[in-house]
């Protein structure tokens, strides 16, 4: 016990320091010297020990001779039976087993130490001999790890069955072997053993869905005395449930439903947690979860008050008709001693709340916002947001409250979260664009982040002209020109433009400003300065809104590419803009593909052609991944008109793929085309990533399939060619009524 003292003196100089701060690498591997002296000195040794895993685990680099001498000398160690030297041996070992050479030469010590009678080594001894074991040992100790599977010592079976878990990954072959003996430890009345048992049995197992499927019935028809087996199994009852699609009326989601009456309080929450995750949950299968949910948020435990809270918290964006019930209970948390909590309380509750109950809400927030970490607060904020877009009658209040906090301290992802919510409320409703603007204003005077003033300065040169007194801007903008960077120089400029382009009134008291920028010290800003003054000294609107009011709609990828492709192959021709494509909006909404792509849609009849085949081809589950559409070609014939089959192609280019899209019309009276696909063969470094078949092609009704190819590493291979052939089902049909047979043939048709 005289260790665990500490002086008076030793607390009054602050005793926590760490021992351990300025060691040297060199010092403490000499000091590893002293494990050869005989006797052995087993405190001494256990104290250079614990050295050199702090050394390990601060990330140092230790050299392979270096470990590889220390390793040996460390062997010497296995001579002394003190139980605290051994159980630090065993850790140096785990830790130098991908360091040192040869650290083979103590597997019989350790072997002998896991087979032996002392409990307090073989647990050890286990995790340290799997650690150095390789597949071709591996056989040799599996009579060993069998029987320390199934050992009546809990601690030496649980470290079996978690060492073998690290096997599994290295030798499955080997350890699916020991499947049996982790079933009857699976029946222990430990629940460490037990939970262990049942994570082995599942990841031997869990590319069988059958004998899945009969592990969770096995396991919940039977029970688990484990809560820790019990909270994995509703984990892959869960898993199940989701990859079936088996619904909630599956006997799965009851035993996930009844483990809510269950005696273990771990077990309950992650009943609740499962089922709040599931997709498809309607209000009445989320109300016992959320029942039990609010009972947790008046334990007097702070995890289970955490857990409840951020759960209903997720409930809330997707249900948050389910959680008002819990609104009481939520606002007894606001005033809870854990800040987390009490933040997450809040966020519910704004996304539960009534319009009503918004102002005094916003007066809770404000009383512990100073006491919380950046990282809750911006949880707090984007809450904000949400409930000024579900209220925008309370903008008023709402833009107070993030003005406020913009003046407070706090990190980047912070401040730009309050930015992002002012612009997003700015967008949304007119009326708090005034109030919102001069808040920004205010947060520009003082702001250290570039990218976050230059954002600003930009919304200010677009919606500062169209207010009802634009000229109370041009100072907070200039004095950016004064006193900032040159990036925040050079965005200010911009905006000046834009406030003499809109704004007549103001047009030579702008041209003056921007002229006192001629002679700035960066290029960026005398460029801008110069091109400015020049188009606005013309004083013509048709020029300030091509130069300056409106910016490129161009696609900024798109022009990157084709500007690096033009420098690859210099040419007299100068560069058309109108060769880029135009800039895409991303779609938000996936909508069912049309058959007929060329054809607009009923409601968008002047959306262009671009813009509706992204969003047809955003609809496909197989291309969702592929990014923004970059260009769309032109139909392109690949068959005679007066064919049997009609093949026309449409060429989408994306950032590393290409889709084909291919209409085809089969002109045939008597047949039925199935499962219509294009095959594209090339040489040219293309690779075909996935086909989209047409399911049926019938007597003069088009369709279409798709094929996706993926472009070469080398960008500078754009071009190539394909060998297209159209592959198919054919049924012959009655050419009168159209009923085609049961039997049909394969068949293909080269289009070009």
């Amino acid at each position: 016990m005289h260790m665990l003292r500490r002086d008076k003196k030793d607390e009054e100089d602050g005793g926590s320091s760490n021992p351990f701060q300025n060691m040297e690498k060199s010092a403490v591997l000499q000091e590893a010297r002293v494990f050869n002296e005989t006797p052995i000195k087993p405190r001494k040794c256990c104290h250079i020990l614990t050295k050199i895993m702090y050394i390990l685990n601060q990330g140092e680099h230790i050299g392979t001779t270096e470990a590889t001498e220390t390793f040996f000398a460390m062997t010497k160690l296995f001579q002394s039976n003190d139980v605290m030297l051994r159980r630090m041996v065993y850790l140096v070992i785990k830790e130098m087993a991908n360091i040192a050479e040869d650290v083979i030469i103590v597997t019989s010590s350790l072997t002998k130490d896991m087979t032996g009678k002392e409990d307090m080594y073989r647990a050890a001894a286990i995790r340290a001999l799997c650690k150095i074991t390789d597949t071709t040992m591996l056989q040799g100790l599996e009579r060993y790890m069998k029987q320390a599977i199934v050992d009546k010592v809990h601690s030496v079976s649980s470290a079996a069955l978690a060492s073998s878990l690290h096997l599994l990954s290295q030798s499955p072959d080997v350890v699916k072997r020991w499947v049996n003996e982790a079933q009857e430890a699976a029946t222990s009345d430990n629940v460490m053993v037990q939970y262990h048992a049942l994570g082995l049995i599942y990841h031997i197992r869990k590319n069988d869905r059958l004998a899945i499927t009969k592990l969770v019935g096995k396991y919940t028809r039977g029970g688990l005395k484990s809560p820790y087996a019990t909270c994995m199994l509703i984990r892959i009852a869960s898993k199940l449930l989701e990859d079936e699609d088996a619904g909630n009326d599956s006997p799965l989601f009851d035993f996930i439903e009844g483990c809510l009456r269950h005696k273990s309080e771990m077990v309950i929450y992650e009943a609740a947690h499962a089922i709040v995750n599931m997709k498809n949950t309607t209000a009445r299968e989320l109300a016992p979860a959320v029942s039990v949910l609010q009972l947790f948020l008046s334990s007097p435990k702070p995890t289970l008050r955490f857990a409840a809270t951020k759960t209903l918290n997720r409930v809330a964006m997707t249900h948050p008709a389910a959680v008002t019930a819990c609104n009481l209970d939520l606002e007894n948390l606001i005033t809870d001693v854990n800040r987390s909590i009490a933040t997450l309380a809040i966020t519910t509750l704004l996304k539960t709340g009534s319009e009503g109950s918004v102002e005094r809400l916003m007066k809770q927030i404000a009383t512990f916002m100073s006491e919380i970490s950046d990282e809750f607060k911006v949880v707090v904020v984007q809450a904000v947001r949400s409930l000024c877009s579900k209220f925008p009658r309370k903008h008023g209040v709402m833009m107070s409250f993030l003005s406020n906090m913009l003046r407070e301290e706090g990190g980047f992802e912070y401040k730009r979260a309050i930015v992002d919510s002012i612009i997003v409320i700015i967008e949304e409703n007119p009326e708090a664009k005034e109030a919102g603007l001069a808040h920004l204003c205010e947060f520009i005077e003082d702001c250290e982040h570039v990218s976050l003033a230059t954002r600003i300065l930009h919304l200010l040169g677009r919606e500062g002209p169209r207010t009802q007194n634009p000229s109370k801007y041009i100072r907070f903008i200039f004095n950016r020109v004064i006193l900032e960077s040159a990036a925040i120089r050079a965005a200010a400029v911009s905006s000046l433009a834009k406030f003499g382009a809109h704004c007549e009134s103001l047009l030579p008291s702008v041209i003056v400003l921007l002229k006192r920028c001629l002679l700035d010290g960066d290029d960026e800003v005398r460029d801008r300065a110069t091109y400015y003054v020049r188009v606005l000294e013309q004083q013509q609107k048709a020029l300030n809104s091509m130069y300056i009011l409106n910016g490129l709609s161009v696609s900024i990828v798109g022009l990157e590419r084709a500007l690096h492709h033009y420098t690859l192959s210099p040419s007299e021709t100068p560069f058309d803009m109108k060769t880029v494509p135009l800039e895409t909006q991303p779609i938000t909404e996936q909508k069912k593909p049309d058959l007929l792509p060329s054809a607009k849609p009923a409601d968008k009849p002047s959306a262009p052609v671009q813009e509706i085949y992204a969003e047809q081809l955003a609809a496909i589950p197989e291309f969702a991944s592929l990014g923004p559409l970059f260009k769309s070609s032109k139909p392109v014939e690949l068959t005679e008109s007066e064919t049997e089959y009609m093949v026309r192609c449409i060429k989408h280019t994306f950032a590393n793929n290409i889709v084909f899209q291919f209409d085809c019309t089969n002109t045939l009276n008597d047949q039925l085309l199935e499962n219509v696909t294009v095959q594209m063969d090339s040489s040219d470094g293309f690779e075909t990533v996935c086909h989209v078949p047409a399911a049926s092609l019938k007597y003069n009704q088009p369709g279409v399939t798709y094929t996706c190819v993926s472009m070469p590493e080398d960008a500078t291979s754009v071009t190539g060619t394909f060998t297209n052939t159209l592959k198919f089902l054919v049924k012959d049909c009655d050419p009168n009524t159209g009923e085609p047979d049961d039997d049909g043939y394969e068949d293909e048709y080269v289009v070009s």
